[in-house]
């Protein structure tokens, strides 16, 4: 690749009226005034969406905010799929099913977490208890929670594995099970980016006799009525689905070196791999669970409401709180070489400052490929699902995403929170 290329960012075409590339679901967004907000926040809100759709780094975006129960915004910008010669293509719009990538974990995660309420296992059993051949390499001693909390020191894909790995279930899976780990005694956290939640999927389906998505369907999306969440797309939805489009900046080394060596493969080729179709079919736990941002910010506003969706009980309460609980303190992670904090599932919140803004420290949810995040903050009476599709490394889309995540903290000020949720 020549120098030009490396140093000129690709962007996608904004057109001058935002309104002709916006869709809103007016009907389902409350007065803001009935949520103890004004029209003024609400718009700020967007309006920071419109700047980083503005930067040509993001294809589509969409965004679902509920506060106190009820929706306040149900919107997307941009367009889900994009021509060969750039030009406009499918619109998005606020049904459209966009790849969750790592914010996939925390779903497949709660899962996990249902099956240890049906008693099916307990956190702190040893994998080796349910997946023999998992305890090799010093590995015996590796939990349930280990895993589910970055600490279990597979973190990496196994050497001389190629992006088509993903797609052999049984193959990647004897791969990790075999591997040595950096560290198996519970007490180094480092990033499982995709690793992880292959031996989570095979536990889940050993203890389950079910597979993933039956688990996904039955305890998740059924009960909670929610339409777009699978892994993968279905075929039947996938001239509907949000394409994954390489904008900004070709990385470079260092960073090329850490992508390589926690996908298996080239940013660019990740973003190529994720729209073929043997992509959309495969089952990977911690990287292809798809949905549109109202479906993805329903599952934290049940989280929110202690389980509780519509008048079901998706999960005890009990539950809830045990997968939110913090893991350890904060660490500088020895994969993302940044202070994070886990709880068995989730990203959790800080103070001063965090993934979710400003004195968020009672937030939890999940990163997905750089920019997708999705999150509830009891505190603050919210849950959100923020989407997109634009795969960019490039700085200059740190700002905007740091203007939405802290403009919604700013404007949904902390409230004293009832225990009855509104969907």
């Amino acid at each position: 690749m020549s120098l030009k290329a490396i140093l000129k960012p690709r962007r996608l075409p904004v057109p001058k009226d935002l309104a002709s590339v916006t869709t809103r679901d007016a009907s389902a967004e409350v007065d803001p005034a009935s949520v103890d907000m004004t029209a003024e926040q609400v718009e700020r809100i967007w309006s920071n969406v419109e700047r980083l759709y503005r930067t040509g780094l993001q294809s589509a975006i969409s965004l679902t905010v509920r506060r106190k129960g009820r929706i306040i915004i149900r919107r997307s910008i941009g367009h889900a799929q994009i021509g060969t010669d750039l030009k406009p293509g499918l619109l998005c719009t606020p049904e459209t099913p966009i790849c969750l990538f790592s914010a996939s974990k925390a779903i497949t995660a709660m899962l996990v977490h249902k099956l240890v309420e049906q008693r099916h296992l307990q956190l702190d059993d040893r994998i080796a208890r349910f997946i023999p051949e998992y305890g090799v390499e010093g590995k015996g001693a590796t939990t349930v929670r280990h895993l589910l909390a970055h600490r279990a020191g597979i973190p990496r894909v196994p050497a001389g594995a190629t992006p088509e790995m993903l797609f052999d279930w049984n193959d990647v899976v004897a791969r990790l099970c075999a591997a040595k780990p950096i560290n198996a005694t519970g007490d180094t956290q480092s990033y499982h980016a995709i690793t992880g939640g292959f031996i989570l999927g095979e536990l889940a389906q050993r203890v389950s006799g079910a597979s993933l998505p039956d688990l996904l369907r039955d305890i998740i999306t059924e009960p909670m009525g929610l339409k777009t969440m699978s892994f993968g797309v279905p075929v039947e939805r996938r001239a509907q689905a949000a394409l994954n489009y390489h904008t900004g900046l070709h990385p470079v080394f260092p960073l090329t070196s850490f992508i390589q060596n926690v996908l298996g493969a080239s940013f660019a080729e990740v973003v190529r791999i994720s729209n073929t179709p043997e992509f959309m079919s495969a089952l990977i736990p911690a990287g292809n669970i798809y949905a549109n941002s109202d479906d993805a910010g329903a599952f934290y506003q049940m989280m929110l409401q202690n389980g509780e969706y519509n008048g079901k009980q998706i999960f005890k309460a009990a539950t809830i709180a045990e997968a939110i609980r913090p893991a350890g303190p904060i660490h500088i992670d020895r994969t993302l070489l940044v202070p994070v904090r886990f709880s068995a599932g989730f990203v959790l919140g800080e103070w001063p400052v965090g993934l979710y803004g400003h004195n968020c420290r009672s937030a939890y949810g999940h990163l997905g490929f750089l920019s997708t995040i999705c999150w509830a903050d009891p505190a603050r009476d919210i849950s959100v699902g923020f989407v997109n599709s634009g795969k960019s490394v490039s700085a200059d889309q740190l700002a905007p995403v740091a203007s939405i995540l802290g403009g919604i903290s700013s404007a949904c000020r902390p409230v004293a929170r009832s225990r009855r949720g509104v969907n």
